[in-house]
């Protein structure tokens, strides 16, 4: 049997599309899927314990009907509530996972940003790679787009991003950015020689962050994309706006704590322009 995925699962329409991506990827893979729903502890209000059992039923009820829709199309599917916190609930369910996934209520920029923290503090604080589906129909999108800073985890990233690549024999564009430094408002411009040796030496990180990959996925399209950008992840969604998946690294250069996520994180997950692995 194959490596197993959570998915965190809640009656909500994006939860539902969480499912759906999760269990495709599943039956490709030969997958199985663990689908955990969460009710929350009993905080000390009076009413809210019986509040929760009567809710338990409904939520039992749900999960069984997600997990059929799952097995229909062959994948193995096991179902769980859980009673606690939904955040320190997935994270402890991350420890024997390969994937989880959680849905988000995202839905396109005219919409604000993601509300509610709970997926960055699940995401940050998971202990394998994570999947955020955001609600969004991303029917006819092709391509894997893996931002790429020349970091330990950013190798990490781009060695999901090119599998995912390779298994649906998509177009994997790894992007990069690079900014001059900060000068006085006084100084007009940059020096063009260092302008230039700023690009050049972004190029080579690039490349060697890449190396390995013809050798792993000769028939792999792999796309280089090399930018001038003060903000990373605005250069990310905008070349994942027309992709199926895009992966990135839980933080760069510097970032060690377990709870943190990188500022091109969150700004990612924040207005996701598609499916968006995590991973640490």
């Amino acid at each position: 049997m194959g490596q197993k995925t959570i998915v965190g699962v809640t009656d909500a329409v994006a939860s539902q599309r969480a499912v759906d991506w999760a269990a495709e990827r599943a039956a490709a893979r030969g997958d199985r899927l663990e689908l955990i729903s969460v009710l929350g502890d009993e905080g000390g209000v009076v009413g809210e314990g019986e509040v929760i059992e009567d809710a338990l039923p409904l939520t039992r009820s749900l999960l069984e009907r997600e997990a059929e829709r799952v097995r229909a199309l062959g994948v193995p599917a096991e179902a769980r509530v859980e009673r606690g916190k939904p955040v320190e609930q997935l994270i402890e369910a991350s420890k024997g996972a390969a994937l989880l996934v959680i849905g988000s209520d995202y839905r396109g920029p005219e919409f604000g940003p993601a509300r509610g923290p709970h997926g960055i503090r699940i995401t940050a604080g998971a202990l394998c790679p994570v999947a955020v589906v955001p609600d969004l129909d991303l029917t006819g999108r092709t391509g894997v787009v893996v931002g790429v800073d020349g970091s330990e985890v950013s190798e990490l990233a781009i060695a999901f991003a090119a599998a995912e690549a390779q298994r649906t024999g998509e177009q994997l564009t790894a992007a990069i950015s690079w900014s001059p430094v900060a000068i006085p408002l006084s100084v007009r411009s940059y020096p063009e020689d260092y302008l230039q040796n700023m690009q050049a030496l972004t190029e080579e990180t690039l490349a060697i962050s890449l190396a390995g990959i013809p050798q792993m996925y000769p028939d792999l399209d792999v796309r280089r994309i090399v930018e001038r950008s003060y903000s990373p992840d605005t250069v990310i969604n905008r070349l994942a706006s027309h992709a199926r998946l895009t992966v990135i690294g839980s933080h760069g250069r510097g970032r060690v704590a377990r709870f943190i996520l990188g500022s091109t994180s969150q700004q990612v997950l924040a207005r996701l322009a598609t499916t968006t692995v995590v991973v640490r």
